[in-house]
């Protein structure tokens, strides 16, 4: 009973660890006049991917690398489909060009990417330090592009939109950081301990515990942060966030856990992360055919029936 509760304990640190961790990098980061999709896609993404960082990084140490990959994946399904959906249905997200045409195919090369690798024979069933190599170069080479769009983006913005920031206490944000990364480390072993304990006592995968109850658990982050910029209007924010932190998932946390040690791959995997590169398309495919190139409130819909669709077919495979 005591790991059901400090199961249910850990999701809440870990949200809020995310929470105040996102709160903190902005102000550091706004004070720079970084722009807003550039810190979504950026600041924002990684520290909603902190959740997953973490639990991954546990559940390297404590030899259940098969919660590694259901949580990734799991997460990014559920952060097209369920997040940006329930966003899109709150209100349509306008998506720039750059975003349509580059950092959502990035998402798609990523989930090609990691495809790829679990079907690469030489490694058997699992990813190995090699492919962390592999993935972590990837992301290198999207930090750069990131960086670089920074540079131009803050070039275009006027001195005084960057005076009009509001002046926050650094120490005050520096307190925030660190708190959050507390909550994160805590909340995600009390969560990894929890899952492979419901795992164990119903005879269930540690992959479906962690594609979806640890999955959604560790995706709340992304959903208030969605919710609260669909609400605000700030779409930039939305979609930024919700592509970066696949991006961040698949390339730095898998990168990093594969090179810590080898991250376990189910026979199974295959289906779904085929299904990740489908629902990737489909969202290109939403925004490119729109001729506001938005993701309306149909689109949002579509997308958290799909949703609906995945938890049924992971709880019937059981």
């Amino acid at each position: 009973m005591l790991e059901y509760i400090l199961f249910v304990i850990g999701l809440v640190l870990i949200i809020k660890g995310a929470d105040y961790l996102v709160d903190g990098s902005s102000i550091l980061a706004t004070r720079l006049g970084i722009s807003q999709l550039v810190i979504g896609l950026t600041i924002v993404a990684f520290g909603t991917s902190a959740p997953e960082l973490v639990v991954a990084l546990i559940s390297i140490f404590e030899g259940t690398s098969e919660i590694v990959l259901g949580n990734i994946i799991g997460s990014n399904i559920s952060n097209l489909l369920l997040i940006l959906g329930a966003a899109a249905v709150i209100y349509p997200l306008k998506i720039r060009y750059s975003t349509i045409w580059k950092e959502i195919p990035f998402s798609l090369l990523a989930a090609l990417l990691l495809l790829a690798l679990v079907n690469n024979e030489a490694s058997g069933q699992y990813l190995t330090f090699y492919d962390g190599i592999a993935l972590l170069f990837i992301f290198a080479i999207f930090i750069y592009y990131t960086f670089m769009k920074s540079k131009e983006d803050t070039k275009k913005k006027k001195k005084e939109e960057i005076m009009e920031i509001k002046k926050e206490n650094f120490y005050k944000s520096i307190g925030m950081i660190a708190a959050g990364l507390i909550g994160l480390f805590v909340g995600g072993k009390w969560v990894v301990d929890g899952a492979v304990a419901i795992a164990i006592q119903f005879g269930l995968s540690e992959f479906l515990i962690s594609a979806t109850i640890i999955a959604i658990g560790t995706s709340l982050p992304e959903l208030a942060v969605a919710v609260s910029a669909s609400l605000k209007r700030k779409a930039d924010i939305a979609i930024g966030n919700i592509v970066g932190s696949n991006i961040f998932n698949i390339l730095l946390v898998l990168g990093t856990a594969s090179l810590i040690s080898p991250v376990s791959v189910p026979i199974f995997v295959n289906t779904d992360i085929i299904f990740l590169i489908y629902m990737s398309v489909l969202l290109f495919v939403f925004v490119y055919t729109n001729k506001n190139k938005e993701l309306n409130r149909w689109h949002g819909l579509i997308f958290l029936l799909f949703y609906i669709g995945y938890l049924y077919f992971l709880i019937g495979r059981g």
